[in-house]
């Protein structure tokens, strides 16, 4: 099959993200070397080479907060000249008092197309990205996630599944806006308890109709591409959410710190082995295409 849409990618200038430059800075995907570097347009397309991608989305890498047009504008003349990538999902402060400001600024690059502003919090110092746990039920973030309906603009989501259940608030409180689940919830814990409580998140936002998943980032807990886990995760969360509200992300080149592109693309395509066609088309191409207003 091709035709795929890699629907979560990066590409990066080292100097321009903080965690890349200077001391090594923990992450949540452990040590980083080989990716302290450009990882450049160029680089990205020799990995997809062969793999059938026809189509991707790029997210924001955390540049610093003021450099959030800057990225967006990096990206939109990256893409004028490669063909890649076809859309973009920017950062924007959601926290201050109003922040169409910033969108009216990000609406100048014609691939605009959603906002992330990472709001994932844990207990493990490593894993948490946000200043705290509940920023879902902030009434400042929750009144500008609403605003990108005017700009016709989706969220892309990332919480883990103890935040899952304000994250659906969040959703219902915002109902023309799409959300995108990064890292299908980002299951951290694969202890019985710790997947009760993913599973019981995720069916949670899966009732909210308005919140699609992103199948990416699976790596990112165990460090390694294991087409087992794979399939697990993939397979569960379609059968909460249906094919047409999963779609495939490579995260690269987070993956890239233990697989190559194309034995990351196998294990998706044998997860997906034994479905219908069409929900095959769904989850590896279609779902990103509407999502993303790909064309």
């Amino acid at each position: 099959m091709t035709g795929y849409v890699d629907a979560h990618h990066h590409i990066w200038r080292q100097a321009d993200l903080p965690w890349l430059v200077g001391p090594m800075q923990p992450r949540i995907f452990g040590p980083y070397e080989p990716i302290r570097r450009d990882y450049t347009i160029e680089e990205y397309l020799g990995d997809i080479v062969g793999n059938g991608v026809t189509q991707s989305v790029y997210v924001q890498t955390n540049w610093a907060k003021d450099g959030f047009e800057e990225e967006a504008a990096w990206v939109q003349r990256t893409a004028d000249e490669h063909g890649f990538p076809h859309a973009i999902v920017a950062y924007a402060d959601l926290a201050v008092d109003d922040a169409r400001p910033q969108f009216d600024r990000l609406a100048r690059y014609p691939l605009m197309r959603g906002v992330r502003m990472q709001l994932h919090w844990h207990d493990n110092p490593l894993y948490r990205f946000a200043s705290s746990p509940d920023l879902c039920n902030d009434s400042t973030i929750r009144a500008n996630i609403a605003r990108l309906a005017d700009y016709g603009w989706s969220f892309d989501l990332q919480v883990f599944a103890g935040q899952m259940e304000g994250a659906a608030a969040l959703a219902e409180s915002c109902p023309t806006v799409t959300f995108i689940l990064q890292h299908a919830g980002m299951l951290e814990d694969p202890s019985p308890a710790g997947r009760q409580q993913w599973r019981a998140g995720m069916q949670r936002l899966a009732a909210c109709r308005n919140v699609v998943t992103k199948l990416s980032g699976l790596g990112t807990f165990i460090r390694r591409n294991d087409p087992a886990h794979v399939a697990d995760v993939v397979r569960e969360t379609i059968a909460m959410f249906g094919a047409d509200r999963c779609l495939f992300g490579s995260n690269f080149p987070i993956e890239k710190l233990w697989t190559d592109y194309c034995a990351l693309v196998a294990a998706y395509e044998a997860a997906l082995h034994g479905l219908d066609k069409h929900a095959q088309v769904q989850v590896m191409g279609e779902t990103a295409r509407r999502v993303y207003r790909l064309g």
